[in-house]
């Protein structure tokens, strides 16, 4: 058999992202507190990005928007199909050499959050009823170890579906233990909690005090990075104050995180609302929360560039390649920064518009299920852009502050029929309210109702859903009344 060798040619069609694009897709990622950090860095290490201090009131997207139907009237960018992007996170170091308060444990990526935290309980001198409670307490706790259902309804858990009667003051002695276990912050009920368990086991500085004030005092400011306004509340000088705060945004807001997940480790992210939403009666505003400055290119590489491309022979000069190099480097990042803030203000008002019902209304009944594709069908972007948009960002509300993935609903059922699961939950809740507590309804006398209300669910979800809000079957909730 005789062989060969054949050339052959192929064209192949290849979508490669300008530096610019690059920069764009990184900072959709990245929530306020990270993007102040880039903007810091960026203007330290490059000599040709400059601030613009003849700008005395910003007039840039985060100024704030009222929210309108024009909102979504946005095109399409052609490099938001992004495969070849790497993954890129930003990670801040929160902790600070003058923690020294803290013992923190060296995440162990072979055991769960889980195991660590029993573990540490197995080793305290504590009674036997004590530990078993406090391991269920343990077992409740979200991922960023907080407790943020009521020990009430815990104990309940432990009668009706354990048999167990767990009195009161054991419930507590145990959530006290948990409190106390390390990291510390474990066991909160809250964002604001969490920070006070760490600043209250800091030693008592004046500066730690100083801390303690800001957050126990002024905590909605701080959220929202009123900072200028919690030190005049406070009345302290420019330094002092900031040292305090340096104090508070080198805690750990999630302090489960960095305890079985091989991605994490005792570096965290400090979580200040990335949106502010304001209603005045059916008026919402829509503001971006952040503290970027106005940028533009330095005069001087400005200048350099504009003599080079108008003489010949200046391109040949001395240091061309690094002025252009800094240069480039500065127009891409005003430029990538630009976009990412028109981005996001996009998809916060889509967001806005689905669940316009809920903001004016404060109503979780009012939510409706929503997707990232939806997100997507308002706004002309790519799935993959409206997913790096919310990632990891809240949005504070006259009520409070919600991360972004409060408002994606996973769905119940098939087709446009499909219902939020928290719609679900709530109708669940509302026919058991409503039941004869002498006849409680079965769980398929629930789906039954619930498939006459027109929710296509079956028995077994139902069961999972009373679970999940802690009701207990139908022979546990009869009462002789």
């Amino acid at each position: 058999m005789q062989e060969s060798l054949r050339l052959t040619q192929e064209q192949k069609l290849v979508q490669r992202l300008s530096p610019m694009q690059v920069r764009y897709v990184r900072m959709l990622e990245m929530n306020s507190l990270e993007m102040d950090e880039a903007v810091r860095r960026e203007l330290d290490d490059n000599q040709a990005l400059a601030i613009d201090d003849s700008v005395t009131e910003r007039q840039q997207t985060e100024d704030g928007r009222d929210f309108t139907e024009s909102s979504e009237e946005l095109q399409r960018k052609d490099y938001a199909d992004d495969d070849d992007i790497p993954y890129y996170r930003l990670n801040t170091n929160n902790y600070s050499s003058d923690s020294s308060g803290y013992d923190y444990i060296q995440p162990d990526n072979s055991e769960t959050l889980y195991d660590n935290l029993c573990r540490q309980i197995d080793e305290r001198d504590i009674s036997e009823d004590v530990a078993q409670t406090a391991k269920y307490i343990i077992g409740n706790l979200d991922s960023n170890g907080w407790l943020q259902r009521d020990l009430m309804l815990i104990i309940d858990d432990l009668a009706f579906q354990h048999g167990i009667e767990v009195p009161e003051d054991i419930a507590r002695q145990a959530l006290k233990e948990v409190r106390s276990l390390e990291p510390v912050g474990i066991g909160a009920k809250d964002l604001r909690d969490c920070l006070m368990l760490q600043l209250n086991a800091l030693p008592a500085t004046p500066t730690n005090y100083i801390a303690r004030l800001i957050i126990a005092d002024h905590f909605d400011e701080f959220s929202l990075k009123h900072f200028d306004r919690i030190r005049s509340l406070l009345k302290l000088d420019a330094d002092t104050f900031q040292k305090a705060l340096d104090t508070v945004l080198n805690l750990n807001p999630k302090p489960g995180a960095s305890i079985g997940n091989s991605q994490t480790d005792n570096r965290s992210q400090q979580i200040i609302a990335d949106f502010i939403i304001d209603i005045d009666d059916d008026d919402i505003r829509i503001t971006l929360n952040n503290n970027i400055p106005d940028l533009h290119i330095e005069e001087s590489f400005e200048n350099a560039v504009a003599r080079m491309e108008a003489n010949a022979r200046k391109r040949q000069e001395q240091g061309r390649e690094f002025i252009l190099s800094r240069y480039n480097d500065a127009r891409d990042f005003i430029d990538a920064l630009k976009l990412r803030q028109e981005t996001l203000f996009a998809v916060i008002s889509a967001i806005v518009k689905i669940q316009k019902e809920y903001f004016l209304t404060e109503d979780e009944h009012n939510l409706r299920p929503m997707a990232l594709k939806d997100v997507a069908a308002i706004t002309g972007y790519d799935i993959s852009v409206i997913s790096r948009s919310t990632a990891n960002k809240y949005i504070s509300t006259p009520w409070g502050i919600l991360p972004l993935r409060f408002f994606f609903s996973e769905g119940v059922g098939e087709g446009d029929d499909e219902a939020s699961a928290r719609e679900i939950q709530a109708a669940i809740k509302q026919i058991i309210e409503n039941e004869d507590k002498r006849r409680p309804l079965s769980d398929y006398l629930i789906c039954r109702k619930l498939n006459e209300k027109g929710y296509d669910i079956r028995r077994r979800t139902v069961a999972k859903y009373r679970d999940r809000l802690g009701i207990p079957v139908a022979r546990l909730r009869r009462t002789s009344q």
